[in-house]
């Protein structure tokens, strides 16, 4: 396990040049579930969380700053971009550039190597580089903890992927200002003894989903009689996942990430109306799931807001679980993951 923490440095320019700079961030997989904000403007959660950062999928992302644009230009794969994600992102350096105390707009290039509101964590990986890349090119110098923090103001999941292999994000304080309750919710490190794993990942469906994880969150939150029997069992889950982390207990991570992750999925099918991401292929992966563990190998599965579903393992299994689940899923793709890195800066120079 890697024990460096990122950092944002002011990147050195050429001279004569704009401001710019270039990060790299990879998604997370959350073992305890974020699901439901206390507080849509500072996102804010109503649960602490758990995850790991996965080291597949990167999200590269580059910020020049632009002193004699009229507006922000945002490109995501090359092409322009248009609708929700543009508002989020201009809105995200709307805030870098409040606290930077410039108010010049920038050319944002962002490449995503993983699929976008398939429930793969895209935002997260997007927004922990965004926030690196952001806060340098405006010179902004944070800490992890302050990078955290403002990663999260675009994506609450992109506090977790400014850290490598485990981390947890606080939900924070729920009383005092709104000041002291956006200091206290940020993510960190957390240890994790002699564990080897993997995220076998079953891509069943890559598509968008057909509601947002922002909608399907306030609806869940608004209606569900299970939400908050859900939200006070996941106080418990956190705390069993720390001690299971500590000691290196696998088969104990599995077990309490899969029921978190059921658990948070009842709480979306008893909303009203009913939120349902999972498909046919979804159900016929978990049943792969489990019939792999009644052949003695050690496989849990974890879902976030999608079809799509991860599966935890001992590393040394990881291509037999990929098999079994690609065999259960064959139209779909399956991808491993390990533990991956933090967000840092690249070099501009290449």
């Amino acid at each position: 396990m890697r024990t460096e923490q990122p950092a944002t440095l002011k990147p050195p320019q050429e001279q004569g040049a704009a401001p710019a700079a270039t990060a790299v961030a990879h998604p997370n997989i959350a073992l305890i579930k974020y699901w439901g904000k206390r507080d849509e403007q500072l996102f804010l959660p109503q649960t602490d969380s758990l995850s790991m950062t996965l080291d597949i999928f990167p999200t590269t992302t580059r910020v020049r700053l632009a002193p004699e644009a009229e507006q922000d230009a945002v490109t995501l794969g090359g092409r322009p971009a248009t609708g929700e994600a543009e508002r989020r992102i201009v809105a995200f350096l709307d805030l870098v550039r409040e606290r930077a105390g410039l108010s010049r707009r920038a050319v944002v290039d962002t490449e995503n190597t993983v699929p976008t509101g398939a429930g793969l964590a895209s935002s997260a990986s997007g927004f922990a580089a965004l926030a690196v890349a952001a806060a340098a090119a405006y010179g902004l110098t944070l800490d992890a903890t302050a990078l955290s923090r403002l990663a999260r103001r675009g994506s609450g999941s992109a506090s977790r992927s400014i850290f490598g292999d485990f981390a947890v994000w606080h939900a924070g304080t729920a009383t005092g200002t709104a000041t002291e309750a956006d200091l206290s919710s940020y993510a960190e490190p957390v240890p994790a003894a002699g564990l080897d794993p993997a995220l076998v990942i079953a891509v069943v469906n890559a598509g968008p989903k057909a509601i947002s994880s922002r909608a399907a969150m306030r609806q869940t939150v608004d209606t569900s009689p299970l939400y908050e029997p859900w939200a006070r069992s996941s106080t418990g889950d956190l705390a069993d996942m720390r001690a299971a982390l500590s000691r290196g207990d696998l088969e104990a991570v599995g077990e309490i990430a899969e029921r978190n992750a059921l658990g948070m999925h009842a709480t979306m099918l008893a909303a009203r109306p009913a939120v349902r991401y999972l498909s046919p292929a979804t159900l016929t992966v978990l049943d792969s799931v489990g019939q792999l563990r009644r052949d003695g190998v050690a496989a849990y599965a974890t879902m976030d807001a999608g079809p799509n579903v991860k599966v935890l393992c001992r590393r040394a299994d990881a291509e037999k679980v990929a098999a079994v689940v690609r065999g259960a899923a064959p139209q779909g793709s399956v991808h491993i993951a390990g533990p991956g890195p933090g967000a840092r800066l690249l070099n501009e120079g290449g």
